[in-house]
């Protein structure tokens, strides 16, 4: 242990700390579909499905997931179209992906059992340091720090800890002092204590500090200090991307719809044409886009709709078009879709906002 965590944890209760912290969670935890049971593949998928995402917006998602790939083999041996289409909604695919890619490697290199050594899971493609900390302290009761935003949060408070979170160095400090508080005895309810404490009492604003079960431990709270921890430097703002998007029906009633490439952004989800917008007219960019891209002519029929979609890095602002065209295109990565099919296939959250226009306009 470094002489700084030594000196952070100097007449800090380590025992009393868990005997509160783990009592406080086995009464007071919330129902939640995972904590059914601790199969380590639920608890896997789960945390993986959790990762930028609420976790009421997971609930559904995650019982809609188990309910189609309830084992390592099921979700192994499923297409991958199936796996997005199961995914589609909660964004970032490419952790579907790398779930659907590590499950086939314990399939075939573990017989379809998640591994229990840290070595180990820690090479499954997807999964960090805090998801593999996570499995073997919840499923496999191992003691291994389990430390996301969440716990950085708290344990920035409780210790009293003045540094950046964003910092690769500073998770190095808070695994370093998980690892040393965490209960040896019942590490799971301790991980999974962590992560609730920081979920519904100790937040990110306004922290319920007179509901909180380890308040006698928390330095921040005894110093007044709560609402200035953690530090945390600020993001540099999404870029703007203007997009302009047509919902483009040829003479029989089908919508065009392109497969995004296998690599990227949304990699291999299914999107209406669209195209990067200059300056200069929207329509004008999108038809000549189109003429290009697929040697059709298009007429724009009509503006449909105008919204943003915010990643993590960039800010798409789509304006939506209502399109129609004459002809015939040569199939590449590509499909024309009855308009009663489209529900069929993976689209992005934006795309799926003009699948649903799409849809209405039936009405």
């Amino acid at each position: 242990m470094t002489e700084k965590v030594t000196d952070l944890l100097h007449l800090f209760d380590e025992q009393k700390f868990q005997q509160d912290l783990i009592a406080w969670f086995k009464k007071e935890q919330r129902t939640l579909p995972w904590r059914e049971n601790k199969d380590p593949y639920r608890v896997w998928v789960s945390e993986i499905m959790l990762q930028q995402t609420r976790v009421d917006t997971v609930i559904p998602y995650f019982e809609r997931f188990m309910s189609l790939f309830p084992t390592v083999d099921a979700l192994a041996e499923a297409e991958e179209a199936d796996v997005l289409k199961a995914w589609e909604g909660l964004g970032y695919y490419s952790r579907a992906r790398n779930l659907q890619s590590a499950v086939r490697e314990v399939a075939d290199s573990y017989n379809g059992i998640v591994p229990n050594q840290p070595k180990q899971i820690s090479d499954l493609k997807g999964v960090g340091p805090y998801t593999a900390g996570a499995i073997l302290s919840i499923a496999y009761d191992i003691p291994e720090p389990a430390v996301d935003g969440n716990v950085m949060r708290v344990l920035s408070r409780i210790i009293g800890i003045w540094e950046d979170i964003a910092k690769p160095s500073a998770r190095k400090t808070f695994e370093e002092i998980t690892r040393r508080i965490i209960s040896k005895d019942d590490p799971s309810s301790f991980n999974q204590g962590m992560m609730e404490l920081g979920a519904i009492v100790c937040t990110p604003r306004s922290p319920s500090c007179f509901l909180c079960p380890v308040q006698e431990h928390c330095r921040a709270f005894a110093e007044g200090s709560q609402e200035e921890l953690p530090i945390k430097s600020k993001k540099k703002a999404p870029r703007p991307v203007p997009i302009a998007v047509v919902a483009l029906e040829d003479n029989s009633g089908k919508f065009l719809i392109r497969q995004r490439p296998e690599t990227g952004l949304l990699a291999s989800l299914w999107e209406f044409p669209s195209v990067e917008l200059s300056e200069g007219s929207k329509e004008d960019q999108l038809q000549n886009h189109i003429r290009e891209e697929y040697q059709i002519e298009v007429e724009i029929e009509k503006e449909l709709a105008t919204f943003n979609h915010i990643f993590s890095h960039l800010k798409w602002q789509l304006t939506v078009y209502k399109g129609s065209y004459d002809g015939e295109i040569s199939p590449k990565n590509f499909k024309m879709v009855e308009k009663k099919d489209l529900k069929n296939f993976a689209f992005p959250v934006a795309h799926q906002k003009i699948t649903q226009m799409v849809l209405e306009g039936e009405e």
